[in-house]
């Protein structure tokens, strides 16, 4: 198989939860597990860490792997969803995984593939695995998929589980509350594996507890360590703030080039978690922390996160889906000098509108819209739904379309933001 064959045969013989929804879930580890042990383990022959969380996950694995990358580590990242290219979701070093590697892998297991039908996710994850044992990587970088507990990543035994936050999120897989995800997320945890809590939150603390106390774990919360108050944008564009460790500054002016004001937790979640990387004897220099954190884009690839597209007018898209995610960053553009607001939205058919609706401004023009791909919401169904919440606008019958239609009306002073779904913004990165 050439390589257009090839992902034609993982996008259309494997189930694809991004794509298909429901239909791609399996409940259960057993195909991963087959399918690992038909290649030959490869988990058990590279150190990882494990990283589940609502939000959050997939920015703290990147600024994870760019810091160790920079401290002389080889390093995997593996991550999902792709934005753009299927080979995004696994790097070594930041280095994309070759053409060639995954015809070989799939050409190599194709019988046993077809004969397994592993859903495409835990295609991805043994694939993954396997190069990051093929490379002998010091340590790999995991996040996992939506969940946890029966996420296919969760054969690995990490040096360190990392969980960043829970929100309501895929509620028809993980539960309806805050406390049922996070009785999930904490699936995670291993036995006498330290675990790294992003975010302090009521509902999920006894839950904690609860596993890592049978785990034998030693359970930190990261917000208790290290606390930014604020944070301010640099004249080069750049995410600047102060850290602090109780009423001592700890990090005095670290600089992001990941600009989204949600960041400042990430960035708490990181520096605990190279705390117990050192307390592990990894070597991760203060200096290079502040060097890393002012290119993790270009370092690891990292897309889609409060990610400025265009000026004049500014475009911004963020992958943020759920209402967390949603609330935070309209939180930030509400805090941006503009004239008239055009907000670009879609979404996927499984996710309740009624969730996100209510936290988006009535003042602003909307463009409802549809990513190409078999699960994206009717954007006629979503303008309808829209209309309960006074959020008024028109249909367009793709993101590009959208896109122009915003930019031609749309004047210097003005906002463009595009949402709501990471197909959406997908679809939108040049």
């Amino acid at each position: 198989m050439d390589y257009k064959k090839t992902l034609d045969f993982l996008f259309s013989s494997l189930p694809m939860y991004h794509r298909v929804g429901q239909a791609a879930y399996k409940a259960n580890l057993e195909n991963t597990v087959a399918l690992d042990n038909h290649i030959g383990n490869p988990h058990k022959k590279f150190k990882s860490i494990h990283v589940a969380g609502t939000n959050g996950k997939g920015s703290v694995s990147h600024m994870l792997a760019a810091i160790l990358q920079r401290s002389g580590y080889k390093t995997g990242l593996y991550t999902s969803p792709h934005l753009k290219d299927f080979r995004e979701r696994i790097r070594v070093n930041g280095k994309m995984i070759s053409k060639k590697y995954i015809i070989d892998f799939i050409s190599g297991n194709l019988q046993f593939i077809k004969e397994l039908k592993p859903s495409f996710f835990e295609m991805c994850v043994e694939l993954a695995f396997q190069y990051f044992a093929d490379k002998k990587t010091d340590i790999a970088i995991i996040e996992t998929g939506m969940g946890g507990r029966l996420d296919s990543t969760n054969i690995i035994h990490p040096l360190v589980s990392v969980i960043t936050n829970i929100g309501l999120d895929h509620t028809q897989f993980l539960g309806n509350s805050i406390r049922e995800i996070a009785v999930e997320k904490a699936g995670i945890i291993k036995k006498q594996v330290p675990v790294v809590i992003g975010e302090w939150q009521d509902e999920t603390e006894k839950v904690y507890s609860e596993f890592s106390k049978r785990a034998e774990s030693v359970l930190i919360y990261a917000s208790g360590i290290y606390q930014v108050k604020y944070s301010w944008m640099s004249p080069d564009r750049m995410q600047v703030m102060n850290v602090y460790q109780g009423n001592e500054l700890a990090y005095k002016n670290l600089t992001l080039d990941l600009l989204g004001q949600y960041q400042r937790k990430n960035v708490v979640t990181v520096l605990q978690i190279l705390d117990v990387l050192r307390s592990l004897e990894f070597s991760i220099s203060r200096q290079v922390i502040y060097d890393t954190l002012t290119q993790v884009k270009t370092l690891t690839g990292l897309r889609g996160r409060w990610d400025e597209i265009g000026y004049d007018p500014l475009i911004i898209c963020d992958t943020g889906h759920n209402a967390s995610g949603i609330n935070e960053v309209m939180t930030q553009i509400k805090q941006i000098p503009h004239k008239n607001l055009y907000i670009i939205l879609g979404m996927v058919d499984d996710k309740n509108p009624d969730s996100i609706l209510p936290l988006l401004p009535s003042e602003a023009e909307y463009l409802f819209t549809r990513a190409d791909i078999p699960r994206a919401l009717d954007p006629s169904v979503l303008k309808k739904h829209a209309k309960k919440y006074k959020l008024n606008g028109d249909i367009y019958a793709s993101v590009r379309e959208a896109i122009e239609s915003a930019r031609s009306c749309a004047k210097k002073e003005d906002l463009i933001f595009i949402g709501g779904s990471t197909f959406i913004v997908a679809e939108a990165l040049p």
